[in-house]
């Protein structure tokens, strides 16, 4: 079968980000496939069809790639949405615990990429969506092993996007700021607790709360992907929320010294 409409393969679109942009998209009059590791548990919206997800596996990506495709003929859209929080000091985490984050939130997205890249190719058109975040370009005190993963998904995203560019693919990052979503609650702790971070840790805890709480609505990320998607002109990063677009704005042109204090002050921290 080939599709008449574009087609759009969303991972991690059970819930929050990836719901919401699942859900634009097909009101944007996309076919659209979302993904999530068990989807008996997933009440699909309408206009989505969802398919067992594993990013961590190479055969489980490999299949739903191959489901799309001989489904619909082509894949126009992949969003890199599917992901994992990291909370604590980075000390806390052993490098075992450290290396399951970045096999979801970074050899996730390069495994989902791999996969789509040659049928983009091949039909000379697409777009790869990896959702980043505020963290991707600016410190983020008790998430840095999450912090780690999307300053790595940044630099895999701007070098890749010259690398197809030629062959009429884009890659493309979307950054937003604290978003109203189950995030922390979801999130990786340190499996090495140490005391000395406890109230720094606590501290953390707090602030969190209170951002996502105070956060965006995950639809006003699902507006900035749905624009990352159809722009005639695509932009390699969208931030996407009020915090993220200032915060980006400063860290553009406020000294490095200033920027620090900045990012101490945001996170409670002393200065």
């Amino acid at each position: 079968m080939t599709a008449t409409r574009q087609v759009a393969l969303v991972t991690g679109a059970s819930s929050g980000i990836g719901k919401a942009a699942a859900i634009a998209l097909a009101g944007a009059g996309f076919e659209v496939m979302g993904t999530a590791r068990n989807t008996a548990r997933v009440t699909a919206p309408a206009g989505v069809t969802f398919l067992d997800l594993d990013v961590t596996s190479d055969e489980s990506v490999a299949s739903v790639v191959k489901q799309v495709i001989d489904r619909f003929g082509r894949i126009d859209i992949l969003v890199n949405n599917a992901g994992v929080g990291a909370n604590g000091a980075a000390e806390e985490f052993s490098v075992a615990r450290t290396q399951d984050v970045f096999d979801i939130n970074v050899y996730g997205i390069m495994r989902m990429t791999k996969a789509v890249l040659p049928q983009m190719r091949a039909q000379r058109r697409g777009r790869v969506i990896n959702v980043s975040s505020l963290s991707g370009f600016v410190p983020s005190p008790f998430m840095a092993i999450y912090t780690s993963t999307k300053h790595a998904v940044e630099g895999y995203s701007g070098s890749l996007d010259h690398e197809v560019r030629e062959h009429g693919v884009r890659i493309l990052l979307v950054e937003p700021g604290p978003i109203n979503t189950a995030f922390g609650d979801h999130s990786v702790q340190g499996d090495t607790p140490m005391p000395l971070y406890a109230s720094g840790r606590r501290i953390f805890d707090e602030v969190l709360a209170k951002n996502t709480s105070g956060g965006d609505d995950p639809a006003v990320v699902a507006k900035v992907i749905i624009a990352a998607a159809t722009d005639r002109t695509p932009k390699l990063r969208y931030t996407a929320g009020s915090t993220a677009a200032r915060i980006s704005a400063l860290h553009r042109v406020v000294p490095a010294r200033i920027f620090d204090r900045i990012v101490r002050r945001f996170n409670r921290m002393p200065s």
